[in-house]
């Protein structure tokens, strides 16, 4: 049997090759706007609680301190010269976000949440698609992340991605660092 690629990763176990349903809308990735921020802090508190619920207190990841400082975050995120933020909106709803920056001689994935209303329909391959195309066009031959440990749905993600443990660090506190060696584009090399 076939290996899972990462657009069938989020299809979880058993569940290779499936497509959207027919009626489900395409979506269109782009890059965020200052005027994408109350969206993009909305998914990110909905996709952040469904795995710190139970591990964290929830002020933690969805009080008012907390969004405060996500949209901070985000804000300045958006308009970084070394940072991409990127939405993918569906029908004109951003239903996905991922975020990506250069520092200490790595290019990090940051961030790459999904609507949970939106699972299961490819948006998180075509976001992470996105990101790679991105590092293949600026010749980024390595990347790494982080992810929260106990988020086991988003570990099987990235691993049929083609993420793994990163040997140097393989741990920082809660977060698992994953390594990702970036293909050539194709027709490159």
């Amino acid at each position: 049997m076939a290996s899972p690629t990462c657009a069938t990763a989020a299809d979880g176990a058993g569940r290779r090759n499936r497509r959207p349903a027919p009626h489900v809308l395409p979506i269109m990735i782009r890059t965020a706007t200052q005027d994408d921020l109350d969206a993009i802090v909305a998914l990110h508190t909905e996709a952040r609680a469904t795995y710190y619920s139970g591990h964290l207190a929830e002020e933690e990841y969805a009080g008012r301190a907390e969004v405060s400082r996500s949209r901070d975050g985000w804000a300045r995120a958006v308009d970084r010269e070394d940072a991409t933020v990127l939405v993918a909106e569906r029908d004109g709803a951003v239903v996905g976000i991922a975020a990506h920056s250069v520092h200490d001689g790595w290019t990090y994935l940051t961030q790459l949440h999904v609507s949970p209303a939106h699972w299961r329909e490819g948006i998180g391959s075509a976001l992470h698609l996105a990101c790679l195309a991105d590092w293949q066009r600026r010749g980024v031959t390595r990347a790494r992340l982080e992810v929260f440990e106990p988020n086991r749905r988003a570990q099987a993600f990235y691993s049929a991605c083609g993420w793994a443990a990163d040997p140097e660090t393989p741990r920082n506190d809660d977060h698992l660092v994953l390594r990702l060696a970036v293909p050539q584009a194709p027709g490159r090399g």
